[in-house]
């Protein structure tokens, strides 16, 4: 097969180029290569390359900014899902394509399941559930999945940060009334590769994709605090916990993040371990990482 990966800079991107090669060849793309605000191009060179699979991880992700750049945010994240959605039923290519839990409002009480009514909060949110939407309508063979409240050890992300300001202040204030499931972006890459290799062409849809469990935001960096291999080097004291309303931000945030992937289980017998797992086997690699570069 060959399987076209886009924006491989980012978190889930540069973790898809290395689970994916033993299924065939893999052809990464950085924006230069395929640049998602360029219509034109895309369609030149999917046509060109004439991939097999399409994984496309690539989107507009800053949340808050999204909020003064909703026109971009559009562009990368509703226009070019659906013009990828285009070229790959004209090749008969698979696409893969990557969403949010930020499509749903966080009402109620319990995980989301995939036919619940998407309902935005913000821009972001909206750009995304338009993606998803844009592909339905192609039709093809498709996956979408969504993730939540990614993170790795590369790009921006709450765990980096997390880590990065223990080493910086002796006090933090951490949202403690939003809940969600922190999953690492290698173990949606792993996933993702082991869905691939199934030929799904016949299990078309949306699937929920994210580690069991879930905790808060205070939850998440309590857990990054405590299973950080370096420690030793933490300025950090105290952590308070903090409702969202004393942390305002230009985009709103669901406050039940958490999704359902009874579906992912049921279709493909597959399921990520507790986010506590994740997390402590992504900073145990971080910790021998340096522990080989040193």
């Amino acid at each position: 097969m060959k399987l076209l990966v886009t924006g491989i800079s980012g978190q889930v991107g540069w973790e898809l180029q290395r689970t994916l090669w033993p299924l065939g060849e893999v052809i990464p793309c950085d924006r230069q290569a395929l640049d998602l605000a360029q219509p034109d191009q895309m369609r030149a060179v999917l046509q060109e390359i004439r991939p097999d699979v399409v994984l496309n991880p690539a989107a507009y992700t800053a949340v808050d900014r999204a909020e003064s750049e909703p026109e971009l945010a559009h562009a990368l994240n509703a226009i070019a899902p659906g013009i990828l959605a285009e070229v790959c039923r004209s090749l008969g290519a698979l696409l893969v394509h990557y969403s949010t839990d930020y499509v749903f409002d966080g009402k109620g009480d319990r995980p989301h399941r995939e036919d619940d009514a998407p309902n935005p909060l913000n821009v972001y949110g909206r750009t995304k559930w338009a993606g998803e939407q844009a592909i339905q309508a192609v039709g093809g063979d498709y996956l979408i999945l969504r993730t939540s409240w990614v993170y790795g050890l590369r790009g921006q992300n709450f765990c980096r940060k997390m880590l990065a300001l223990a080493r910086e202040r002796p006090h933090l204030k951490i949202v403690d009334d939003q809940v969600g499931a922190p999953t690492w972006s290698r173990a949606i890459a792993e996933v993702t590769a082991q869905m691939v290799a199934q030929n799904p062409r016949d299990r078309s849809g949306v699937y929920h994709l994210t580690a069991a469990g879930h905790t808060s935001w205070y939850g998440f960096a309590k857990a990054i605090f405590a299973l950080d291999p370096d420690a030793a080097s933490h300025k950090l004291t105290t952590v308070e916990p903090i409702p969202s309303s004393a942390y305002p931000t230009p985009a709103r945030r669901p406050a039940n993040s958490r999704l359902d992937n009874t579906k992912l289980r049921n279709h493909f017998g597959l399921a990520l371990p507790p986010w506590e797992v994740g997390l402590a086997l992504a900073l145990d690699n971080c910790h021998n990482r340096k522990a080989l570069v040193e």
